[in-house]
């Protein structure tokens, strides 16, 4: 398959996450040939059952005990609802599409153009979990192989990102006292507390980093109380904060905004991150996060770049440029063969 029926094929595979199974079995049976004409080796690597990683890898000749030098790697899941894929003249539509089954496509077509012009020295990891909680990067994170230098595969317009975001997530619950609502002197509204809580977290001023730009906070979700008649017992909230630096004073203003009202859980911390450049690869700074942190540095030096916009991603407008599809293939093989010189020196 060329790179956009390739990259049809996995659109039309539903993996919404915890259900990647399908894809991960097509993309073995998909890279099989490729480990076996060219001497490379592939597996899963479990992360929970029906849920594993694919792994391949082309090492360089007479070292079988040295590391790879690149890793190309993305994620196989995403988030719903699943769309099936449709094409135009110049796009390919439908979940995936950018983020990230057209990424996975064109790294397969640099892995292989690569290989067929005798090149060796590189390896491709499709990993599970990333929309949700990076489960397949921790797990690969325990590997012990890894390589010198790790590309990350997420919708960069093709620029290489100087750096992303972290990513701060808290649930922020009130419990209150029910009462009739005709006597609520009687009760303690959880969701009158709540609003105040979330009313002092918004007003919280938020750093700005000279590269990755201002930190940004979302309430996405709120939710408590019984009835309209009720005094509300409880009510909850989850807040998302963009983090553009240490996180050290964002949390300590968190906790002095909700104290007397509510209670912090922290779900998740992502830390921003700062990325090296390639000469003559364009560049760009992005607000998303990554799975190049739950990588824990095992497998090199990371890069971050892909074809798509973040902005069409997780939308029902999730689309992909062929051009950029066809230039990220060659990308691609341009970063490999760099950075395979670099570590030659």
């Amino acid at each position: 398959m060329d790179v956009f029926e390739l990259t049809r094929a996995l659109v039309d595979i539903e993996s919404v996450t915890l259900n990647e199974e399908a894809t991960g079995n097509f993309l073995y049976a998909c890279l099989a040939p490729l480990a076996a004409r060219y001497g490379g080796t592939l597996e899963r690597v479990e992360v929970e059952p029906r849920r594993f990683n694919v792994f391949a890898q082309w090492g360089l000749p007479n070292t079988p005990g040295d590391p790879l030098t690149v890793t190309l790697s993305t994620h196989m899941d995403t988030v719903p609802p699943f769309c099936a894929s449709r094409e135009d003249e110049t796009h390919i539509w439908g979940r995936g599409a950018c983020d990230a089954k057209g990424i996975i496509a064109a790294m397969i077509h640099a892995v292989e153009g690569l290989l067929k012009s005798g090149e060796r020295g590189f390896g491709l990891l499709f990993v599970v979990g990333e929309e949700r909680n990076s489960a397949g990067a921790y797990r690969a994170s325990r590997d012990g192989r890894g390589s010198r230098y790790i590309v990350n595969g997420e919708p960069t317009g093709n620029k290489l990102a100087l750096g992303s975001k972290g990513a701060l997530r808290y649930e922020v619950a009130a419990t209150g006292k029910m009462a009739h609502s005709a006597y609520p002197e009687l009760g303690d509204s959880a969701i009158h507390k709540l609003i105040d809580a979330l009313a002092a977290i918004r007003a919280i001023p938020l750093p700005v980093d000279p590269l990755l730009g201002p930190s940004t906070l979302n309430i996405g979700t709120l939710a408590g109380g019984r009835a309209p008649n009720v005094v509300a017992d409880e009510a909850r909230a989850d807040v998302m904060i963009r983090l553009v630096g240490d996180s050290a004073e964002t949390k300590k203003a968190l906790a002095a905004a909700v104290e007397g009202r509510a209670e912090l859980r922290e779900v998740l911390e992502i830390p921003a991150l700062r990325l090296n450049a390639i000469p003559g690869i364009e560049t760009t700074v992005v607000a998303f996060t990554t799975d190049i942190p739950a990588y824990g540095g095992q497998w090199g030096e990371p890069f971050l770049i892909g074809p798509g916009s973040i902005h069409l991603a997780h939308t029902l407008e999730e689309r992909v440029s062929k051009a950029q599809l066809i230039e990220a293939v060659s990308i691609y093989q341009r970063i490999i063969r760099h950075l395979c010189k670099t570590a030659s020196k």
